[in-house]
């Protein structure tokens, strides 16, 4: 299969029809081969329009809901990210080409240890791959300039919010009690956090992201 072709057409009729226009965004897309982040059986359809599933429960995420989400946060050279939920490490390896460092974060072992190794191969050589409860974000190595939630959830935890930097952004698919699911972003400012939402999507769910009393969009 000619997977740079494939690239390409991903670039031309799922990205720049939807608004994302971003030279940097649409590089790294370009360059980016996500045939290498799906299970080798699906790599026919790496780059169709749609969430592929890597595990069970778990999907990378659609190409243009991914690159109109970070094309919000307005990643900047020098910034840290958060990507959580990163799966076999798609998300991280896109942001590793946008931001100064990439905190890659992933509950499920197998997937972690893929993503490291994936990356590894590729030569990427700023995300760092920990292992944890995504719910609870990763402290450690915080603030953040950019946090990415890598599926869709019913509510952001204020545990994870409490993580942005000043002046950072948030941006995730957030289901409301009818199930419809909106990119939305949120950011940080004067130590209050702001919401806007952007489009429409029908991301999966990511695990453990259940509706909990606290912080809502």
């Amino acid at each position: 299969m000619d997977y740079a072709g494939a690239r390409a057409n991903m670039v031309e009729s799922q990205l720049r029809p939807n608004k994302v226009s971003d030279p940097q965004i649409v590089a790294a897309f370009e360059s980016v081969p996500r045939e290498l982040f799906v299970p080798e059986a699906k790599r026919g359809i790496a780059y169709v329009d749609k969430d592929v599933s890597i595990a069970e429960g778990r999907y990378l995420m659609e190409p243009r809901v991914l690159a109109r989400l970070l094309q919000a946060a307005a990643v900047e050279p020098g910034d840290v990210v958060l990507d959580i939920g990163c799966g076999t490490g798609y998300a991280s390896a896109i942001l590793a080409q946008l931001a100064a460092t990439v905190v890659a974060l992933e509950s499920d072992a197998g997937l972690a240890e893929q993503a490291g190794l994936t990356l590894s191969g590729l030569g990427v050589d700023n995300v760092l791959v920990v292992e944890g409860a995504l719910t609870e974000g990763y402290a450690k190595q915080g603030p953040y300039n950019v946090i990415l939630v890598g599926g869709s959830v019913a509510e952001v935890p204020q545990t994870i919010c409490d993580q942005l930097a000043e002046g950072g952004r948030l941006v995730a698919v957030v289901r409301d009690q009818v199930g419809l699911g909106r990119g939305t972003l949120t950011q940080r400012i004067a130590g209050v956090p702001s919401h806007r939402t952007l489009f429409d999507a029908a991301t999966p769910f990511l695990p453990g992201f259940t509706r909990e009393v606290g912080f809502v969009f």
